[in-house]
Protein backbone atom coordinates (compact mmCIF):
# COMPACT_ATOMS: atom_id res chain seq x y z
CA UNK A 1 0.00 0.00 0.00
CA UNK A 2 2.93 2.37 0.62
CA UNK A 3 4.10 1.61 -2.77
CA UNK A 4 0.76 2.29 -4.39
CA UNK A 5 0.16 5.54 -2.02
CA UNK A 6 3.69 6.68 -3.90
CA UNK A 7 2.66 6.36 -7.37
CA UNK A 8 -0.69 7.80 -7.22
CA UNK A 9 1.25 10.27 -5.79
CA UNK A 10 3.44 10.69 -8.14
CA UNK A 11 0.85 10.58 -10.38
CA UNK A 12 -1.27 13.69 -8.75
CA UNK A 13 -4.15 10.75 -7.57
CA UNK A 14 -4.79 10.51 -3.57
CA UNK A 15 -4.88 6.63 -3.88
CA UNK A 16 -4.87 4.57 -7.33
CA UNK A 17 -6.00 1.26 -6.00
CA UNK A 18 -5.96 -0.05 -9.90
CA UNK A 19 -1.84 0.14 -9.24
CA UNK A 20 -2.20 -3.21 -6.89
CA UNK A 21 -2.38 -5.43 -10.31
CA UNK A 22 -0.54 -2.88 -12.31
CA UNK A 23 3.00 -4.16 -11.04
CA UNK A 24 4.71 -3.33 -14.56
CA UNK A 25 6.52 -0.15 -15.16
CA UNK A 26 4.83 -0.07 -19.27
CA UNK A 27 1.21 -0.66 -16.83
CA UNK A 28 1.51 2.05 -14.23
CA UNK A 29 2.72 4.18 -17.39
CA UNK A 30 0.51 3.57 -19.51
CA UNK A 31 -2.68 2.77 -17.25
CA UNK A 32 -3.53 -0.21 -19.04
CA UNK A 33 -2.93 -3.94 -18.27
CA UNK A 34 -0.37 -5.68 -20.10
CA UNK A 35 0.48 -8.91 -17.89
CA UNK A 36 -1.26 -11.17 -15.59
CA UNK A 37 -1.15 -10.13 -12.23
CA UNK A 38 -2.02 -12.59 -9.45
CA UNK A 39 -3.11 -11.36 -5.86
CA UNK A 40 -4.49 -13.23 -3.17
CA UNK A 41 -7.17 -12.23 -0.36
CA UNK A 42 -9.75 -14.09 2.32
CA UNK A 43 -12.68 -13.02 3.76
CA UNK A 44 -14.86 -15.09 6.66
CA UNK A 45 -16.45 -17.41 3.95
CA UNK A 46 -14.00 -18.20 1.33
CA UNK A 47 -10.96 -17.50 -0.13
CA UNK A 48 -9.87 -16.13 -3.70
CA UNK A 49 -7.31 -15.60 -6.20
CA UNK A 50 -7.64 -13.29 -8.40
CA UNK A 51 -5.97 -13.30 -12.08
CA UNK A 52 -6.23 -9.75 -13.25
CA UNK A 53 -5.90 -10.20 -17.25
CA UNK A 54 -5.34 -7.69 -19.78
CA UNK A 55 -8.82 -6.50 -22.16
CA UNK A 56 -7.18 -5.39 -24.96
CA UNK A 57 -7.29 -8.00 -28.02
CA UNK A 58 -3.57 -7.59 -28.63
CA UNK A 59 -2.98 -9.25 -24.92
CA UNK A 60 -5.57 -12.08 -25.50
CA UNK A 61 -2.84 -15.23 -24.98
CA UNK A 62 -2.52 -13.66 -21.14
CA UNK A 63 -6.20 -13.88 -20.86
CA UNK A 64 -6.28 -17.22 -21.95
CA UNK A 65 -3.49 -17.58 -19.59
CA UNK A 66 -5.71 -16.11 -16.40
CA UNK A 67 -8.62 -17.56 -17.49
CA UNK A 68 -7.37 -21.61 -18.19
CA UNK A 69 -7.15 -21.81 -14.09
CA UNK A 70 -10.03 -19.79 -13.18
CA UNK A 71 -13.35 -20.82 -11.66
CA UNK A 72 -15.44 -17.27 -12.64
CA UNK A 73 -14.98 -14.47 -14.86
CA UNK A 74 -15.75 -11.12 -14.04
CA UNK A 75 -15.91 -9.34 -16.78
CA UNK A 76 -15.55 -5.38 -16.48
CA UNK A 77 -16.82 -2.86 -18.78
CA UNK A 78 -16.97 0.92 -18.98
CA UNK A 79 -20.47 2.86 -18.48
CA UNK A 80 -19.51 5.22 -21.35
CA UNK A 81 -18.47 2.30 -24.11
CA UNK A 82 -21.02 -0.14 -24.38
CA UNK A 83 -20.50 -4.10 -25.12
CA UNK A 84 -17.02 -3.88 -27.30
CA UNK A 85 -15.39 -7.09 -29.56
CA UNK A 86 -13.23 -7.46 -27.15
CA UNK A 87 -16.13 -7.87 -24.15
CA UNK A 88 -17.80 -10.59 -26.27
CA UNK A 89 -14.28 -11.79 -27.44
CA UNK A 90 -13.13 -12.35 -23.41
CA UNK A 91 -16.88 -13.99 -22.93
CA UNK A 92 -16.16 -16.41 -25.69
CA UNK A 93 -12.51 -17.57 -24.38
CA UNK A 94 -13.35 -18.09 -20.97
CA UNK A 95 -17.00 -19.67 -21.83
CA UNK A 96 -14.16 -21.72 -24.10
CA UNK A 97 -11.95 -23.02 -21.24
CA UNK A 98 -14.45 -23.80 -19.44
CA UNK A 99 -15.50 -20.87 -17.19
CA UNK A 100 -19.22 -21.14 -16.78
CA UNK A 101 -19.97 -18.46 -14.01
CA UNK A 102 -19.75 -14.67 -15.30
CA UNK A 103 -20.29 -11.63 -13.62
CA UNK A 104 -20.86 -8.45 -15.87
CA UNK A 105 -19.20 -5.57 -13.36
CA UNK A 106 -20.52 -2.00 -15.86
CA UNK A 107 -17.99 0.05 -13.65
CA UNK A 108 -17.70 3.87 -13.80
CA UNK A 109 -21.36 4.97 -13.39
CA UNK A 110 -20.13 7.64 -11.91
CA UNK A 111 -19.45 9.07 -15.37
CA UNK A 112 -22.91 7.89 -16.42
CA UNK A 113 -24.35 9.90 -13.56
CA UNK A 114 -25.67 6.61 -11.93
CA UNK A 115 -28.29 6.53 -14.76
CA UNK A 116 -30.47 3.08 -14.94
CA UNK A 117 -31.39 3.48 -18.67
CA UNK A 118 -27.38 2.99 -18.96
CA UNK A 119 -27.30 -0.05 -16.70
CA UNK A 120 -30.09 -1.44 -18.24
CA UNK A 121 -29.04 -1.11 -22.23
CA UNK A 122 -25.79 -3.27 -20.82
CA UNK A 123 -28.35 -5.85 -19.43
CA UNK A 124 -30.36 -6.40 -22.39
CA UNK A 125 -27.05 -6.62 -24.96
CA UNK A 126 -25.14 -8.54 -22.29
CA UNK A 127 -28.08 -10.83 -21.89
CA UNK A 128 -28.70 -11.78 -25.30
CA UNK A 129 -25.26 -12.64 -25.99
CA UNK A 130 -24.81 -14.77 -22.98
CA UNK A 131 -27.92 -16.68 -24.27
CA UNK A 132 -25.85 -18.13 -26.99
CA UNK A 133 -23.45 -19.54 -25.19
CA UNK A 134 -24.88 -23.55 -23.28
CA UNK A 135 -24.56 -23.55 -19.89
CA UNK A 136 -23.41 -19.77 -18.87
CA UNK A 137 -24.70 -18.28 -15.67
CA UNK A 138 -24.73 -14.25 -15.87
CA UNK A 139 -24.90 -11.69 -13.03
CA UNK A 140 -24.95 -8.30 -13.86
CA UNK A 141 -23.79 -5.33 -11.18
CA UNK A 142 -23.87 -1.77 -11.66
CA UNK A 143 -20.42 -0.47 -10.02
CA UNK A 144 -18.24 2.51 -9.19
CA UNK A 145 -15.13 1.00 -8.16
CA UNK A 146 -13.12 4.95 -7.31
CA UNK A 147 -15.54 5.16 -4.23
CA UNK A 148 -16.61 1.38 -3.69
CA UNK A 149 -20.45 1.52 -5.22
CA UNK A 150 -21.55 -1.69 -4.83
CA UNK A 151 -17.85 -3.45 -4.32
CA UNK A 152 -18.01 -4.80 -0.71
CA UNK A 153 -21.51 -2.77 0.18
CA UNK A 154 -24.66 -1.54 -1.79
CA UNK A 155 -24.44 1.82 -3.19
CA UNK A 156 -27.50 4.43 -1.96
CA UNK A 157 -26.47 6.25 -5.20
CA UNK A 158 -28.46 3.46 -7.16
CA UNK A 159 -31.46 3.00 -5.51
CA UNK A 160 -32.76 1.33 -8.51
CA UNK A 161 -30.28 -1.53 -8.31
CA UNK A 162 -31.65 -4.12 -5.56
CA UNK A 163 -29.29 -7.16 -5.52
CA UNK A 164 -26.22 -8.36 -3.81
CA UNK A 165 -22.42 -5.99 -4.27
CA UNK A 166 -19.71 -7.52 -5.84
CA UNK A 167 -18.48 -9.30 -3.10
CA UNK A 168 -21.60 -10.72 -1.80
CA UNK A 169 -22.48 -12.63 -5.21
CA UNK A 170 -18.13 -13.67 -5.10
CA UNK A 171 -19.20 -15.30 -1.67
CA UNK A 172 -22.35 -17.07 -2.49
CA UNK A 173 -21.66 -18.48 -6.26
CA UNK A 174 -21.59 -22.00 -5.69
CA UNK A 175 -17.69 -23.19 -6.22
CA UNK A 176 -17.67 -25.62 -9.33
CA UNK A 177 -17.39 -29.27 -8.76
CA UNK A 178 -14.26 -30.82 -7.64
CA UNK A 179 -11.49 -32.44 -9.66
CA UNK A 180 -11.63 -35.02 -7.06
CA UNK A 181 -14.71 -36.64 -8.21
CA UNK A 182 -13.11 -36.98 -11.47
CA UNK A 183 -11.94 -40.78 -12.69
CA UNK A 184 -8.22 -40.63 -11.75
CA UNK A 185 -5.83 -38.73 -14.26
CA UNK A 186 -1.89 -38.94 -12.85
CA UNK A 187 0.62 -37.91 -15.98
CA UNK A 188 3.94 -39.29 -14.96
CA UNK A 189 6.68 -36.51 -14.89
CA UNK A 190 9.64 -38.60 -13.82
CA UNK A 191 11.36 -41.68 -12.39
CA UNK A 192 12.23 -41.44 -8.64
CA UNK A 193 14.70 -44.49 -8.02
CA UNK A 194 17.68 -43.33 -6.08
CA UNK A 195 18.86 -47.08 -5.30
CA UNK A 196 17.98 -50.38 -6.80
CA UNK A 197 15.22 -51.50 -3.70
CA UNK A 198 13.05 -48.53 -5.11
CA UNK A 199 11.30 -46.99 -7.77
CA UNK A 200 8.78 -44.37 -7.75
CA UNK A 201 6.84 -41.99 -10.39
CA UNK A 202 6.25 -39.13 -9.75
CA UNK A 203 3.94 -36.00 -10.84
CA UNK A 204 0.78 -33.93 -10.61
CA UNK A 205 -2.78 -35.75 -10.06
CA UNK A 206 -4.83 -34.18 -13.01
CA UNK A 207 -7.96 -35.51 -11.13
CA UNK A 208 -9.44 -38.16 -8.90
CA UNK A 209 -7.72 -39.86 -5.79
CA UNK A 210 -5.05 -42.31 -5.22
CA UNK A 211 -4.93 -44.63 -2.13
CA UNK A 212 -2.87 -48.06 -1.40
CA UNK A 213 -3.89 -51.10 -2.73
CA UNK A 214 -5.94 -49.35 -5.29
CA UNK A 215 -6.15 -50.81 -8.96
CA UNK A 216 -4.89 -48.70 -11.74
CA UNK A 217 -3.89 -49.32 -15.55
CA UNK A 218 -0.84 -47.81 -17.05
CA UNK A 219 -0.55 -46.21 -20.32
CA UNK A 220 0.82 -46.69 -22.95
CA UNK A 221 1.53 -50.15 -22.20
CA UNK A 222 -1.74 -51.24 -20.61
CA UNK A 223 -0.92 -53.13 -18.17
CA UNK A 224 -2.90 -53.28 -14.35
CA UNK A 225 -1.11 -52.30 -11.28
CA UNK A 226 -2.14 -52.05 -8.08
CA UNK A 227 -0.65 -48.90 -5.59
CA UNK A 228 1.92 -49.77 -2.63
CA UNK A 229 2.29 -46.12 -1.52
CA UNK A 230 1.86 -42.94 -2.51
CA UNK A 231 4.39 -40.17 -0.86
CA UNK A 232 4.32 -36.09 -0.42
CA UNK A 233 7.85 -35.71 0.11
CA UNK A 234 9.02 -38.58 2.70
CA UNK A 235 5.07 -38.36 3.91
CA UNK A 236 3.02 -41.76 3.09
CA UNK A 237 -0.09 -40.35 2.22
CA UNK A 238 -3.27 -42.51 3.08
CA UNK A 239 -5.10 -40.25 0.62
CA UNK A 240 -3.82 -38.02 -2.48
CA UNK A 241 -5.87 -36.07 -4.47
CA UNK A 242 -6.40 -33.10 -7.22
CA UNK A 243 -3.73 -31.18 -7.02
CA UNK A 244 -1.07 -32.75 -5.20
CA UNK A 245 2.05 -33.13 -6.64
CA UNK A 246 2.76 -36.83 -5.27
CA UNK A 247 5.16 -39.99 -5.84
CA UNK A 248 3.78 -43.14 -6.21
CA UNK A 249 5.07 -46.70 -6.33
CA UNK A 250 3.55 -50.19 -7.58
CA UNK A 251 3.54 -53.88 -6.36
CA UNK A 252 4.35 -54.52 -10.07
CA UNK A 253 7.53 -53.91 -12.30
CA UNK A 254 6.01 -50.90 -15.04
CA UNK A 255 8.60 -49.68 -17.68
CA UNK A 256 6.78 -46.24 -17.48
CA UNK A 257 8.82 -42.86 -17.96
CA UNK A 258 7.80 -39.17 -18.49
CA UNK A 259 4.78 -38.79 -20.63
CA UNK A 260 2.86 -42.23 -19.53
CA UNK A 261 0.11 -41.87 -17.85
CA UNK A 262 -2.27 -43.87 -14.88
CA UNK A 263 -5.46 -44.26 -15.27
CA UNK A 264 -8.72 -45.64 -14.02
CA UNK A 265 -8.89 -48.65 -15.54
CA UNK A 266 -12.90 -48.81 -15.25
CA UNK A 267 -13.07 -44.77 -16.63
CA UNK A 268 -9.83 -44.70 -18.79
CA UNK A 269 -8.95 -41.64 -21.15
CA UNK A 270 -8.57 -42.20 -24.83
CA UNK A 271 -5.52 -42.96 -26.14
CA UNK A 272 -5.75 -41.30 -29.96
CA UNK A 273 -3.60 -40.19 -32.53
CA UNK A 274 -6.25 -37.99 -33.83
CA UNK A 275 -8.65 -35.62 -32.65
CA UNK A 276 -11.20 -32.41 -33.07
CA UNK A 277 -10.29 -29.30 -31.26
CA UNK A 278 -10.48 -25.89 -30.87
CA UNK A 279 -7.71 -23.49 -31.56
CA UNK A 280 -7.05 -20.12 -29.87
CA UNK A 281 -4.58 -18.97 -32.59
CA UNK A 282 -1.22 -16.86 -30.53
CA UNK A 283 0.90 -16.54 -33.23
CA UNK A 284 1.72 -13.64 -35.60
CA UNK A 285 2.70 -16.58 -37.96
CA UNK A 286 -0.24 -17.78 -39.26
CA UNK A 287 -1.19 -21.50 -39.24
CA UNK A 288 0.89 -24.06 -41.65
CA UNK A 289 -1.44 -26.87 -42.22
CA UNK A 290 0.34 -30.48 -42.75
CA UNK A 291 3.18 -28.84 -40.73
CA UNK A 292 4.78 -30.45 -37.51
CA UNK A 293 4.28 -28.76 -34.79
CA UNK A 294 5.11 -29.73 -30.93
CA UNK A 295 2.16 -30.41 -29.09
CA UNK A 296 2.62 -30.18 -25.41
CA UNK A 297 -0.49 -32.61 -23.22
CA UNK A 298 -0.30 -32.93 -19.42
CA UNK A 299 3.45 -34.43 -19.53
CA UNK A 300 3.88 -35.47 -22.75
CA UNK A 301 5.50 -33.82 -25.94
CA UNK A 302 4.67 -35.01 -29.23
CA UNK A 303 4.59 -34.25 -32.87
CA UNK A 304 1.42 -33.37 -34.23
CA UNK A 305 0.10 -31.66 -37.63
CA UNK A 306 -3.22 -29.35 -38.16
CA UNK A 307 -4.96 -31.85 -40.68
CA UNK A 308 -7.91 -29.97 -41.20
CA UNK A 309 -9.09 -26.14 -40.49
CA UNK A 310 -12.45 -26.66 -40.45
CA UNK A 311 -14.30 -23.02 -39.45
CA UNK A 312 -13.40 -20.11 -37.89
CA UNK A 313 -15.40 -18.54 -35.05
CA UNK A 314 -16.70 -14.58 -35.05
CA UNK A 315 -16.59 -13.50 -31.62
CA UNK A 316 -18.60 -10.65 -32.76
CA UNK A 317 -21.57 -13.47 -33.72
CA UNK A 318 -21.02 -16.51 -32.29
CA UNK A 319 -21.10 -17.98 -35.48
CA UNK A 320 -18.87 -20.15 -37.93
CA UNK A 321 -16.97 -18.67 -40.72
CA UNK A 322 -15.04 -20.46 -43.39
CA UNK A 323 -11.65 -20.36 -43.70
CA UNK A 324 -8.47 -21.66 -44.97
CA UNK A 325 -5.81 -19.86 -42.35
CA UNK A 326 -5.44 -18.63 -38.99
CA UNK A 327 -4.06 -15.38 -37.39
CA UNK A 328 -2.92 -14.04 -34.26
CA UNK A 329 -6.14 -14.04 -31.98
CA UNK A 330 -8.16 -15.95 -34.44
CA UNK A 331 -10.22 -18.72 -32.99
CA UNK A 332 -11.07 -21.93 -34.93
CA UNK A 333 -12.07 -25.62 -34.91
CA UNK A 334 -9.30 -27.86 -36.10
CA UNK A 335 -8.49 -31.46 -36.58
CA UNK A 336 -5.05 -32.89 -35.27
CA UNK A 337 -3.11 -35.77 -35.97
CA UNK A 338 -0.33 -36.99 -33.71
CA UNK A 339 2.49 -39.14 -34.93
CA UNK A 340 2.28 -41.23 -31.47
CA UNK A 341 -1.01 -41.09 -29.38
CA UNK A 342 -1.46 -38.58 -26.45
CA UNK A 343 -3.75 -40.00 -23.87
CA UNK A 344 -6.91 -37.54 -23.16
CA UNK A 345 -10.18 -36.91 -22.43
CA UNK A 346 -12.58 -33.87 -23.81
CA UNK A 347 -12.12 -30.82 -22.07
CA UNK A 348 -15.86 -30.45 -20.69
CA UNK A 349 -14.76 -33.86 -19.03
CA UNK A 350 -11.79 -32.68 -17.74
CA UNK A 351 -9.63 -29.59 -18.37
CA UNK A 352 -6.35 -30.51 -17.47
CA UNK A 353 -6.30 -33.67 -19.78
CA UNK A 354 -8.27 -31.78 -22.15
CA UNK A 355 -6.22 -28.98 -23.32
CA UNK A 356 -2.76 -28.51 -24.59
CA UNK A 357 -0.69 -25.54 -26.28
CA UNK A 358 1.19 -26.28 -29.74
CA UNK A 359 4.81 -25.44 -30.44
CA UNK A 360 6.88 -24.03 -33.35
CA UNK A 361 9.55 -26.65 -33.30
CA UNK A 362 12.18 -23.91 -34.72
CA UNK A 363 11.43 -21.09 -32.40
CA UNK A 364 10.38 -23.10 -29.47
CA UNK A 365 7.54 -20.18 -29.11
CA UNK A 366 3.97 -21.33 -27.97
CA UNK A 367 1.85 -20.84 -31.17
CA UNK A 368 -1.28 -21.99 -29.83
CA UNK A 369 -4.00 -22.91 -27.06
CA UNK A 370 -6.25 -25.70 -27.58
CA UNK A 371 -9.07 -28.05 -26.22
CA UNK A 372 -10.49 -31.17 -26.99
CA UNK A 373 -13.38 -31.33 -28.09
CA UNK A 374 -13.63 -35.24 -29.16
CA UNK A 375 -11.03 -37.88 -29.26
CA UNK A 376 -11.11 -40.25 -31.85
CA UNK A 377 -11.75 -44.08 -32.07
CA UNK A 378 -9.22 -45.19 -29.29
CA UNK A 379 -5.71 -46.59 -30.80
CA UNK A 380 -4.64 -50.01 -29.35
CA UNK A 381 -2.20 -49.35 -26.34
CA UNK A 382 1.64 -49.01 -27.91
CA UNK A 383 4.66 -50.50 -26.08
CA UNK A 384 6.23 -48.45 -24.39
CA UNK A 385 9.06 -46.97 -25.79
CA UNK A 386 11.49 -48.16 -22.89
CA UNK A 387 14.82 -46.65 -21.62
CA UNK A 388 15.13 -45.37 -25.52
CA UNK A 389 13.29 -42.32 -24.56
CA UNK A 390 15.50 -41.34 -21.24
CA UNK A 391 18.46 -41.22 -23.51
CA UNK A 392 17.25 -38.87 -25.62
CA UNK A 393 18.97 -35.35 -24.84
CA UNK A 394 16.09 -32.67 -23.42
CA UNK A 395 14.76 -29.82 -25.73
CA UNK A 396 17.48 -27.17 -25.61
CA UNK A 397 20.17 -30.06 -27.46
CA UNK A 398 21.59 -28.79 -30.76
CA UNK A 399 23.48 -30.87 -33.36
CA UNK A 400 26.45 -30.74 -35.57
CA UNK A 401 25.57 -31.92 -38.94
CA UNK A 402 24.53 -35.42 -40.02
CA UNK A 403 23.55 -37.28 -43.06
CA UNK A 404 20.94 -40.00 -42.36
CA UNK A 405 20.84 -42.04 -45.96
CA UNK A 406 17.99 -44.54 -46.40
CA UNK A 407 18.16 -46.79 -49.17
CA UNK A 408 16.51 -50.11 -50.41
CA UNK A 409 13.99 -51.39 -52.57
CA UNK A 410 10.88 -49.26 -53.71
CA UNK A 411 8.06 -50.14 -51.38
CA UNK A 412 10.78 -51.44 -48.92
CA UNK A 413 9.25 -48.47 -46.32
CA UNK A 414 12.41 -46.32 -46.32
CA UNK A 415 10.04 -42.97 -46.89
CA UNK A 416 7.24 -44.41 -44.29
CA UNK A 417 10.70 -44.60 -41.77
CA UNK A 418 12.35 -41.27 -42.70
CA UNK A 419 9.20 -39.71 -42.22
CA UNK A 420 8.63 -41.25 -38.62
CA UNK A 421 12.35 -41.13 -37.51
CA UNK A 422 11.68 -36.79 -38.31
CA UNK A 423 8.71 -36.56 -36.45
CA UNK A 424 10.50 -38.69 -34.00
CA UNK A 425 13.29 -36.02 -34.03
CA UNK A 426 11.08 -32.60 -33.74
CA UNK A 427 8.90 -34.38 -30.87
CA UNK A 428 12.43 -34.26 -28.88
CA UNK A 429 13.53 -30.98 -30.20
CA UNK A 430 15.89 -31.80 -32.75
CA UNK A 431 15.22 -29.90 -36.24
CA UNK A 432 15.82 -32.44 -39.01
CA UNK A 433 15.08 -32.11 -43.05
CA UNK A 434 13.76 -34.53 -45.37
CA UNK A 435 15.25 -34.99 -49.09
CA UNK A 436 12.71 -37.86 -50.53
CA UNK A 437 14.20 -39.35 -53.88
CA UNK A 438 10.69 -38.95 -55.21
CA UNK A 439 10.09 -35.49 -54.33
CA UNK A 440 13.49 -34.09 -55.84
CA UNK A 441 13.23 -35.86 -58.80
CA UNK A 442 9.68 -34.44 -58.98
CA UNK A 443 11.09 -30.60 -58.53
CA UNK A 444 15.05 -30.46 -59.06
CA UNK A 445 15.70 -33.85 -61.45
CA UNK A 446 12.51 -34.12 -63.55
CA UNK A 447 15.80 -33.62 -66.45
CA UNK A 448 16.99 -36.90 -65.70
CA UNK A 449 16.03 -40.38 -66.65
CA UNK A 450 15.87 -43.92 -65.39
CA UNK A 451 19.13 -45.43 -67.24
CA UNK A 452 22.48 -46.08 -64.69
CA UNK A 453 23.81 -42.42 -65.57
CA UNK A 454 20.89 -40.79 -64.76
CA UNK A 455 20.58 -43.06 -61.83
CA UNK A 456 24.06 -42.12 -60.77
CA UNK A 457 23.70 -38.35 -61.17
CA UNK A 458 20.36 -37.81 -59.55
CA UNK A 459 22.29 -39.59 -56.39
CA UNK A 460 24.95 -36.83 -56.65
CA UNK A 461 22.66 -34.35 -57.20
CA UNK A 462 21.26 -35.11 -53.99
CA UNK A 463 24.27 -36.25 -52.24
CA UNK A 464 25.37 -32.54 -53.48
CA UNK A 465 22.66 -30.79 -51.47
CA UNK A 466 22.86 -33.50 -48.26
CA UNK A 467 26.46 -32.38 -48.44
CA UNK A 468 25.73 -28.50 -48.41
CA UNK A 469 23.36 -28.91 -45.33
CA UNK A 470 25.55 -31.20 -43.50
CA UNK A 471 28.03 -28.88 -43.25
CA UNK A 472 26.33 -26.21 -42.13
CA UNK A 473 25.08 -28.25 -39.16
CA UNK A 474 21.99 -29.45 -40.59
CA UNK A 475 20.87 -32.99 -39.19
CA UNK A 476 19.45 -34.13 -43.13
CA UNK A 477 17.79 -37.50 -43.65
CA UNK A 478 17.66 -39.14 -47.11
CA UNK A 479 15.38 -41.36 -48.50
CA UNK A 480 16.05 -42.53 -52.01
CA UNK A 481 16.43 -46.14 -53.72
CA UNK A 482 20.15 -45.26 -54.70
CA UNK A 483 20.75 -48.70 -56.08
CA UNK A 484 24.29 -48.62 -56.76
CA UNK A 485 27.00 -49.38 -54.23
CA UNK A 486 29.84 -47.13 -55.22
CA UNK A 487 27.52 -43.82 -55.88
CA UNK A 488 26.54 -44.53 -52.56
CA UNK A 489 30.24 -44.70 -51.18
CA UNK A 490 30.61 -41.87 -52.91
CA UNK A 491 28.40 -39.78 -51.45
CA UNK A 492 29.67 -41.30 -48.00
CA UNK A 493 33.30 -40.40 -48.56
CA UNK A 494 32.28 -36.48 -49.45
CA UNK A 495 30.00 -35.52 -47.00
CA UNK A 496 31.71 -37.72 -43.86
CA UNK A 497 29.69 -37.44 -41.54
CA UNK A 498 27.27 -40.26 -43.05
CA UNK A 499 24.85 -43.08 -41.50
CA UNK A 500 23.77 -45.85 -44.00
CA UNK A 501 20.38 -47.08 -43.22
CA UNK A 502 19.50 -50.00 -44.81
CA UNK A 503 15.75 -50.64 -45.42
CA UNK A 504 15.16 -54.36 -45.71
CA UNK A 505 12.86 -56.03 -47.42
CA UNK A 506 12.38 -59.04 -49.43
CA UNK A 507 11.22 -58.64 -53.34
CA UNK A 508 7.69 -60.06 -53.12
CA UNK A 509 7.31 -58.40 -50.23
CA UNK A 510 7.64 -54.92 -51.41
CA UNK A 511 5.70 -56.00 -54.90
CA UNK A 512 2.61 -56.71 -52.37
CA UNK A 513 3.09 -53.19 -51.17
CA UNK A 514 3.19 -51.68 -54.69
CA UNK A 515 0.03 -49.24 -54.54
CA UNK A 516 1.45 -47.55 -57.80
CA UNK A 517 1.36 -50.53 -59.53
CA UNK A 518 5.22 -49.98 -60.91
CA UNK A 519 6.11 -53.72 -60.03
CA UNK A 520 3.51 -55.08 -62.22
CA UNK A 521 4.26 -52.46 -65.22
CA UNK A 522 8.01 -53.09 -64.92
CA UNK A 523 7.17 -57.46 -65.48
CA UNK A 524 5.03 -56.10 -68.45
CA UNK A 525 7.74 -54.50 -69.54
CA UNK A 526 5.56 -51.04 -69.56
CA UNK A 527 8.60 -49.69 -67.13
CA UNK A 528 12.54 -49.83 -67.98
CA UNK A 529 15.01 -50.61 -65.83
CA UNK A 530 13.40 -50.71 -62.59
CA UNK A 531 15.40 -51.51 -59.69
CA UNK A 532 14.73 -55.30 -58.60
CA UNK A 533 13.32 -56.42 -61.83
CA UNK A 534 15.76 -55.77 -64.97
CA UNK A 535 18.31 -53.28 -63.16
CA UNK A 536 20.26 -54.73 -59.75
CA UNK A 537 20.22 -53.53 -56.34
CA UNK A 538 23.94 -53.56 -54.62
CA UNK A 539 22.61 -53.77 -50.57
CA UNK A 540 24.85 -52.02 -48.31
CA UNK A 541 27.49 -54.74 -47.36
CA UNK A 542 28.16 -52.92 -43.66
CA UNK A 543 25.50 -50.68 -42.97
CA UNK A 544 25.47 -48.67 -39.60
CA UNK A 545 21.57 -49.37 -39.30
CA UNK A 546 19.70 -52.75 -41.12
CA UNK A 547 16.09 -52.11 -40.52
CA UNK A 548 14.16 -55.98 -41.65
CA UNK A 549 10.54 -54.31 -42.15
CA UNK A 550 8.81 -57.65 -43.05
CA UNK A 551 10.33 -58.20 -39.24
CA UNK A 552 9.78 -55.67 -37.60
CA UNK A 553 6.92 -52.99 -36.81
CA UNK A 554 8.04 -49.22 -38.15
CA UNK A 555 8.24 -48.01 -34.27
CA UNK A 556 11.25 -50.74 -33.63
CA UNK A 557 12.82 -49.89 -37.09
CA UNK A 558 12.22 -45.99 -35.62
CA UNK A 559 14.25 -46.51 -32.51
CA UNK A 560 16.77 -48.76 -34.05
CA UNK A 561 17.60 -45.22 -35.99
CA UNK A 562 17.00 -42.85 -33.36
CA UNK A 563 19.38 -44.94 -30.92
CA UNK A 564 22.13 -45.07 -34.09
CA UNK A 565 21.60 -41.02 -34.48
CA UNK A 566 22.26 -40.21 -30.88
CA UNK A 567 25.31 -42.27 -30.84
CA UNK A 568 26.93 -40.99 -34.05
CA UNK A 569 30.01 -39.21 -33.18
CA UNK A 570 29.54 -35.42 -32.68
CA UNK A 571 26.02 -35.68 -34.12
CA UNK A 572 24.56 -34.22 -30.82
CA UNK A 573 25.80 -32.06 -28.14
CA UNK A 574 24.69 -29.94 -25.63
CA UNK A 575 24.30 -25.91 -25.83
Amino acid sequence: MAAVSRASNAKGMALDLALLTDGLRAEREQGITIDVAYRYFATARRKFIIADAPGHEQYTRNMVTGASHSDLLVLLVDARKGILPQTRRHLYVAWLLGIREVILAVNKMDLAHFEQEVFQQFEHSFLQLARSLQGLNSSLIPLSALEGDNVVSRSDRMPWYQGPSLLEILESIPAQGSPDNLPLRFPVQLVVRPNQDFRAYGGQIASGVMKPQQELIAFPCGHRATIEQAFLYSNTMEEAFYPMSVMVSLKEHLDLGRGDMLADPNNPPAATKRFAARLIWMSAKPLRQNEPYLLKHTSQIVCASVIALRHKIDVNTMGQTTANVMQLNDIGDVEIETHKPIFCDSYSCNRLTGSFILIDPMENSTTAAGTILAPAVAEPCLSSNGTLQHSIPANGASHRGLTVWFTGLSGAGKSTICRAVQTELLARGIQAELLDGDIIREHLNRDLGFGKEDRNENIRRIGFIAHLLTRNGVLVLVAAISPYRSTREEVRAKIGNFLEVYVNAPLQICEQRDQKGLYQKARSGQLCSFTGIDDPYEPPRSPEVECRTDQETVKESVDKVIAAILKSPGSLVRK
